[in-house]
């Protein structure tokens, strides 16, 4: 959902059509099974407390795709066709779970989309060998 920790027991959401809609679906499920839920919309108390908010959430999608970013390198180097192609089908899930999270993109996105497609490229080929 995209949600980062602020304090203790106090994690904060982007407010946004999507989230919103995806947390009334929580509350529902919460009620329909006999629970109680309520769903409380605040804001930072200052503009630098919400633009610190937004950094540490785009920083941690940051390092999420340094890992994409890493993984695919890898693969790359180190791994024969077959564990080439699991790891792409895996990396691009993957970059699509932390896409849907991501709501500051750091630059990292596009290095991580470009490994990835780097990968897929490299599968491509050894899918070419093969047929030959």
């Amino acid at each position: 959902m995209g949600a980062v920790q602020l304090v203790d027991g106090l994690v904060g959401l982007p407010a946004d059509a999507r989230t919103k809609e995806q947390l009334e679906w929580i509350a529902d499920e919460v009620l329909e099974a006999g629970g109680e839920a309520t769903i409380w919309v605040a804001r930072p108390g200052s503009i630098q407390q919400e633009q610190a908010i937004a950094q540490r959430m785009a920083d941690a999608i940051a390092a999420e795709y340094r890992s994409v970013a890493a993984v695919a390198t890898d693969a790359m180097e180190l791994g024969d066709g077959q564990s080439r192609r699991r790891t792409l089908g895996r990396l691009r899930r993957e970059l699509r779970r932390v896409a849907a999270r991501d709501f500051f993109p750091p630059p990292e996105r596009e290095s991580a989309r470009i490994a990835v497609e780097r990968l897929a490229a490299t599968v491509d080929v050894d899918a070419a060998v093969v047929d030959r």
